[in-house]
């Protein structure tokens, strides 16, 4: 059991604040550190090679917050780097990463750090105590233009302590269980992480705040240090970035976690627009990996030579990983969505389950709601995705006063308005999906039409709100986020807000459901919040897809077994990076393929965690 902090400690934290340093931490912190969870790479790794492989467009920015900052590159910038602690990705258990120990203070608020004083920047400079000082001043800043971060730092972040160089306390707005306060506070792809003082010296700083006021702008494409074992090296406008590795003697490497992991030297994205065009180049060998996911790429196209002479191998591991929200996002600000009425009839004619069934071959699962799955006790237990109805669909187009049929089909209503909305997506080969909605619809005397936008430029356009529908699957974490997809502030461009939706009613249980610390009340809340989206037909829930499925040329090596509960990507450095490239087989490969030498094909299935 821990000790507990006592009352005088912490009123003299309170009282001390973000800059003052604190003579001594309180008395009676019991410390953990988890140093003893079983490992998940393997000691056969090498350190070396180029991983080759691409991305669909140029990002819009090489910053990590602010607008434009949701898309391209930002997992490798900040989703993938270290944070204070992270997840075993077996056992859950807390396992360190930026911080060698933390301890839990009796106030449900408070967590202490005592960082790595190995850690160091890309740049060589050591990671003190005030990189997190700053952090704080630099998530607050309205000059990030990023209201995500500067809610949660400002209303889920009290404060930041700095007790000396290499210890901090972190304080929660809210009381929060312990599990909960390190899922806040280590949040994978938002949690804190310390921000370079010595790299962001503003140049004007009218309002005082640390913060260029120009940020936005000046670091547009400008690559920061990073803790993370690789930093930005190279980047060539629109046409490829490189990721260079620290090196050997990168300071993560004194963290048995991390040995064995981040393998590869370099890692090179060059820009192919066409998905089919970047297949190709894989199948030649200019690429290292290629994802396999798409049902028709794993059962149609992955089975030319390459694949039939050994030289490729396919690979499907099955994952435990949360699913975020996602599906078809309606935006309620648009003429037509804002009646409940027409949402419930799109609701109603849109064939995901015939979709799933019909065009990707079953592959997939149905998601149970647009919020996601796998939450535990925050999910709805009777959450049931909506059925293909276009009987009823059209009952409720009667009711939104669209009870006439056009000449093509489609229904109008009395002021001649055709029911007909766009789908905005990003990447061509779910084309046919979109198609297939498209079809079905008609059956209801609903319209779809097919809005793809290439790539970043399609996130970007449903950030700004143009959208009438998103296809669009969201990250999730093991606590459903709901302020930033549902709360009124948000309804705003730049803001993940996709549906526009504003309701006081929804505002005041988020409200509730962030100050919220006793467990069963919080997820009783978190019902009321799902139920409403469910009843407003926000999102029509879209489809998950527990695994990974991926090609990759013989040379490409992981640990056995492959994947662990949360592997989500096989061959990539911001997941756990595992893998490594054999630079012998690769040569051995090459030569056997001028000698036209062959190997046994090898397809390799995982699925020890499937559901």
């Amino acid at each position: 059991m821990k000790n507990m902090l006592n009352i005088s400690a912490v009123a003299l934290l309170t009282a001390l604040g973000s800059y003052v340093q604190a003579a001594e931490l309180p008395a009676g912190l019991t410390w953990e550190s988890n140093m003893e969870e079983p490992l998940f790479a393997s000691s056969k790794a090498k350190f070396g090679g180029t991983l080759r492989t691409h991305m669909a467009s140029f990002p819009q920015t090489l910053r990590s917050v602010g607008p434009d900052s949701n898309s391209g590159l930002r997992h490798y910038f900040m989703d993938g780097v270290p944070k204070l602690a992270a997840r075993h990705p077996n056992t859950g258990k807390w396992i360190p990463q930026l911080a060698r120990e933390w301890a839990f203070g009796d106030d449900n608020q408070t967590v202490y750090f005592k960082l790595d004083p190995k850690a160091r920047w890309s740049d060589g400079e050591m990671v003190t105590a005030d990189d997190y000082l700053f952090m704080l001043k630099y998530y607050r800043s309205k000059d990030i233009v990023s209201p995500w971060y500067n809610d949660f730092f400002t209303n889920k972040i009290q404060d930041v302590v700095k007790f000396d160089d290499f210890t901090i306390a972190v304080k929660s707005a809210v009381k929060l269980t312990d599990d909960e306060l390190m899922l806040q506070i280590n949040l994978p792809s938002n949690g804190l992480q310390p921000r370079p003082e010595h790299f962001f010296k503003p140049k004007k700083d009218e309002n005082n705040d640390g913060i260029d006021d120009d940020f936005v702008r000046r670091y547009n494409f400008k690559s920061e240090p990073t803790t993370g074992p690789y930093y930005m090296d190279k980047v060539k406008k629109g046409k490829s970035v490189t990721f260079k590795h620290v090196g050997e003697d990168w300071w993560g490497y004194s963290n048995r976690y991390y040995q064995n992991r981040y393998n590869v030297e370099k890692v090179r994205f060059t820009v192919i627009r066409d998905s089919d065009i970047a297949r190709k180049h894989f199948e030649k060998g200019n690429l290292d990996t290629f994802g396999l996911v798409l049902p028709s790429l794993w059962h149609e196209k992955a089975n030319t030579k390459p694949y039939q002479d050994g030289y490729i191998h396919k690979f499907w591991g099955f994952n435990q990983v949360v699913q975020g929200a996602g599906g078809l996002w309606m935006n309620t600000a648009q003429p037509m969505l804002d009646d409940r009425n027409v949402r419930a009839g799109v609701t109603y004619a849109t064939d995901f389950d015939g979709m799933i069934a019909n065009v990707l071959r079953g592959d997939y699962s149905r998601k149970p709601h647009g919020m996601g799955f796998g939450h535990g006790g925050y999910d709805r237990s009777d959450n049931k995705p909506p059925v293909f109805d276009p009987k009823l669909a059209a009952e409720y187009f009667d009711k939104a006063g669209f009870d006439k049929i056009g000449p093509d089909g489609i229904r109008v209503n009395e002021k001649g308005n055709r029911l007909s909305f766009a789908i905005t997506y990003s990447f061509q080969p779910h084309t046919p999906r979109i198609a297939y909605l498209k079809e079905q619809a008609k059956q209801a005397g609903l319209e779809f039409t097919l809005n793809l936008i290439d790539g970043s430029s399609a996130f970007k356009y449903v950030l700004e709100k143009k959208h009438d529908l998103a296809f669009l699957n969201m990250s999730g974490g093991e606590i459903p986020a709901y302020w930033e997809y549902l709360h009124s502030v948000n309804a705003k461009p730049q803001t993940n807000n996709h549906t526009n939706y504003r309701s006081p009613e929804m505002d005041e249980l988020i409200d509730s459901y962030s100050k919220e610390f006793d467990l069963e009340k919080k997820q009783a809340i978190s019902h009321q919040i799902q139920k409403i989206v469910t009843d407003e037909y926000l999102i029509v829930p879209g489809y998950m897809v527990p695994y990974t499925r991926e090609g990759y040329w013989r040379w490409m090596k992981y640990p056995s077994p492959a994947m662990t509960k949360n592997t989500e990507v096989m061959f990539s450095v911001v997941d756990l990076a595992t893998f490594w490239i054999d630079e012998d087989e690769k040569k051995a490969t090459q030569s056997a393929m001028k000698k036209g030498k062959t190997f046994e094909p090898i397809t390799v299935i995982d699925d020890a965690y499937k559901l």
